[in-house]
């Protein structure tokens, strides 16, 4: 699998996702992130995840890596090497008890096999990607898919602003937000990634 080192997340990036989940549409970016632990490649084998923490719901986001060291100024054609599709799993009665409680959401988000990530393929371009879709495929019907057109803040942003407070270099990776449509999975769903109907990523999903 291509090297991944920080993975940042993107929360609320898409309004009817905000809006199922009855949260308010953020008006800057609202980020968070996951400890590398969380990385699991979908090619085509089983992958555990908790099943005695309440429902766990599929995330299904568009993932950019970073190809070189953020500047000021440079822009995401310039900074993005490669794409892949991916699944941030959230225990979600787990993270409402956090919300409620004002703790961070780790505990919800962060824990082993929680970044799901189809291969990498070479970035072809903004203005490429905005005429694609992406999509995830549970026990062969459509399950979720999106567009980036329908971001509330664009790559440009979201890159600009994960750069300017945080740092990005080589090797990172950005979850870019979810579409509406999350749902809980169940054991043994069969699961497919896909860009512009190509899958590139399988697995089967194991509650433990």
């Amino acid at each position: 699998m291509t090297e991944i080192k920080n993975i940042y997340c993107v929360g609320r990036n898409y309004a009817a996702h905000a809006k199922e989940l009855k949260n308010e549409v953020p008006t800057s970016p609202f980020l968070f992130s996951k400890p590398t632990h969380a990385i699991v490649e979908a090619n085509g084998q089983s992958i555990s995840l908790p099943g005695n923490k309440g429902s766990v719901h599929f995330e299904t986001e568009l993932i950019i890596r970073i190809g070189r060291p953020f500047e000021k100024g440079i822009k995401v054609d310039q900074l993005v090497d490669s794409m892949a599709i991916g699944i941030d799993f959230t225990l979600r009665d787990v993270q409402s008890e956090l919300k409620k409680k004002g703790h961070p959401w780790l505990l919800a988000k962060g824990f082993r096999n929680s970044a799901v990530v189809s291969r990498f393929i070479p970035f072809p371009g903004v203005e490429e990607l905005k005429m694609k879709t992406f999509s995830l495929h549970r026990n062969g019907e459509m399950a979720q898919q999106g567009t980036i057109e329908n971001m509330i803040f664009d790559l440009q942003t979201i890159i600009d602003f994960a750069g300017e407070n945080f740092g990005l270099g080589e090797g990172d990776i950005i979850f870019t937000g979810t579409p509406e449509g999350v749902a809980p999975v169940n054991d043994q769903d069969q699961l497919a990634l896909a860009w512009n109907h190509q899958v590139l990523g399988e697995c089967v999903i194991k509650l433990t």
